[in-house]
């Protein structure tokens, strides 16, 4: 106890009479605890004024190395199936191709509202009703609905419908509405029969320069 006694009163023996005096003439354990002072307030300084900033650099360039190296891993996915998607998009070029094949074109509107119409006479089919409609224009289609009203016996109005469904144009009956006849031996065949054709070239021009007009003005 004498010796830890001793030893206080040495430590602070060093700390009097230090006012007015040049810290080099300090004693050396106060010269000491004024070196970590001044160390730990350069190293502080260091800190918020210059490693902070340069620690958030480097966490971000380690976050987008992360996101770049998952990018590579996906190009490199996508090169080695790249031959597998290639064929993926012929086929898909095909299948596009075989639905635009059954599309008319503006030319041959008439001879498939020719077809529509041979096909309800051909199976004695009256037609009491056939009024094309107003032609609506889509993004890379036009849909022209026509108004029917057919009156025959029930297997020929069946026949008729399986007739329009097995065209090589694309037809197809909506809002349909069957009634019989009081006497039982007719029916009546209420329908709107919607038939595509593709969009000739210039069509697709004014489309996509009304769809450009359209974002013009959001903008």
């Amino acid at each position: 106890m004498a010796d830890l006694k001793n030893l206080g009163e040495l430590v602070s023996a060093q700390f009097r009479g230090l006012n007015g005096r040049h810290p080099g003439q300090w004693p050396l354990i106060p010269r000491a605890l004024c070196g970590v002072g001044v160390l730990v307030a350069a190293i502080g300084l260091g800190w918020f004024l210059y490693w902070d900033s340069q620690l958030e650099t480097l966490n971000l360039g380690e976050q987008e190395e992360v996101k770049l190296k998952e990018s590579y891993k996906t190009k490199v996915q996508q090169a080695i199936n790249l031959d597998g998607l290639r064929k993926q998009k012929e086929q898909v070029g095909e299948y596009v191709a075989s639905l635009e094949k059954q599309l008319p074109s503006k030319a041959e509107m008439d001879a498939l509202l020719s077809d529509i119409n041979q096909a309800g006479l051909g199976r004695g089919l009256q037609f009491e009703l056939f009024r094309p409609g107003q032609v609506v224009v889509k993004d890379y289609y036009a849909e022209l609905p026509i108004d029917i009203k057919v009156t025959g016996n029930y297997h020929d109005v069946g026949a008729f419908t399986s007739d329009i469904a097995n065209l090589p144009r694309i037809v197809t009956l909506n809002n349909m509405s069957l009634v019989a006849a009081k006497d039982g031996g007719v029916l009546t065949l209420d329908a709107v029969a919607k038939t595509f054709r593709y969009l000739d070239k210039d069509e697709v021009s004014a489309q996509r320069k009304a769809a450009g007009d359209k974002k013009g003005a959001k903008k």
